[in-house]
């Protein structure tokens, strides 16, 4: 199924068509799975391990409405949390919520304003390292088609309401297909910054699959190019990565899928390696309905994703015991492990 309900979603579809997805086979991985992904790697390159994820947790009204809220980000100092609010049925709107310090509660969250939220679709905040860049996709008119990629530009970081006018990130990158769910990585160890991102466009195994491209010297991305070890026939999207480049989420309806759409990890040795084969991240952040949009914090420590579970202090409407509801922004949370000598 190509839809934008997996994080960083995919194709815009109306609220109604995504409450009333079924459940899908499958079965997860047994064991703690953020351990499991993490000893993947070899011990001697001394990768940070962690405990298990913790129950997620509501935002609560401050960040959540009565309206589907998805696709959540976080900046670098953890005082900024983006995310995409379902305003109609074919609108989604990029909100932002702020906080005074790490420690202390969201505020309630605001729009964007009409300079980045159109009549059309905003979806999947992805904000750079340094603050300066927004990335998102969006079927506004002057693209190429479907679901176009987007940067805005802001001076001051410490602002959230100074986005400059966007610009579509081009034919390069762009294809009359849909191309959603941008994710930044900027690597320290070789000094190149990639692009991740979904497209349902011909040549992948089938549904969305995960493509890569570079920042060029002009500040412009490289042709896209298909990460084969994270995409298959079924819908593969890139969420969020630890800051080291060694562990990715991403939002899959695979084989193994506890419901329609889960969150899974996949990790690799070096940022140059390629990436194993993800593992889900079990029943505790996944349910038999749809889980997405995750964004890791700086530290490692703290997930928010999306889902339309029916959970503790979930803010409706819900239909069902179990659900679906509209979709709430969540967060679990993982410890450092100490490694033993």
């Amino acid at each position: 199924m190509n839809t934008v309900s997996g994080n960083r979603l995919g194709t815009l579809v109306p609220l109604a068509i995504l409450l009333a997805c079924g459940t899908e086979r499958g079965r997860a991985p047994t064991g703690p799975p953020a351990i499991v992904a993490a000893n993947l790697q070899p011990a001697d390159d001394d990768p940070p391990q962690f405990s298990g994820w913790s129950a997620p947790v509501n935002l609560g009204p401050m960040v959540n409405s009565d309206l589907a809220d998805q696709s959540p980000e976080t900046t670098k100092d953890g005082l900024s949390l983006y995310f995409a609010r379902g305003v109609t049925n074919t609108n989604f709107d990029i909100w932002v919520s702020e906080r005074a310090s790490p420690d202390r509660p969201w505020e309630l969250a605001q729009p964007l304003g009409s300079v980045i939220n159109t009549d059309r679709t905003e979806f999947a905040p992805e904000i750079s390292v340094d603050g300066h860049r927004m990335f998102f996709n969006s079927n506004r008119t002057g693209g190429f088609g479907g679901q176009d990629l987007y940067v805005s530009r802001r001076r001051d970081k410490l602002d959230n309401f100074s986005w400059g006018t966007p610009v579509n990130l081009g034919a390069a990158v762009n294809t009359s297909a849909n191309e959603v769910a941008p994710l930044l990585f900027e690597d320290e160890v070789t000094g190149t910054a990639l692009l991740y991102f979904a497209s349902n466009r011909a040549g992948g195994p089938g549904g969305n699959d995960v493509y890569v491209s570079t920042l060029l010297p002009d500040e412009t991305f490289g042709p896209p190019v298909l990460v084969t070890e994270l995409s298959t026939p079924f819908d593969d999207t890139p969420n969020d990565m630890r800051r080291d480049g060694l562990e990715m989420f991403i939002a899959s309806n695979r084989q193994g899928t506890i419901g329609q759409l889960d969150l899974w990890v996949s990790v690799r040795v070096g940022t140059s390696d390629p990436w194993s084969t993800p593992v889900n991240l079990g029943s505790v952040v996944n349910s038999t309905f749809r889980e997405g949009g995750a964004a890791i914090s700086w530290d490692g420590t703290t997930l928010y994703f999306h889902s339309n579970a029916n959970r503790a202090g979930a803010m409706g409407p819900c239909f069902g015991e179990l659900g679906p509801c509209f979709f709430d922004n969540y967060v679990t949370t993982r410890s450092k492990l100490t490694r033993s000598n």
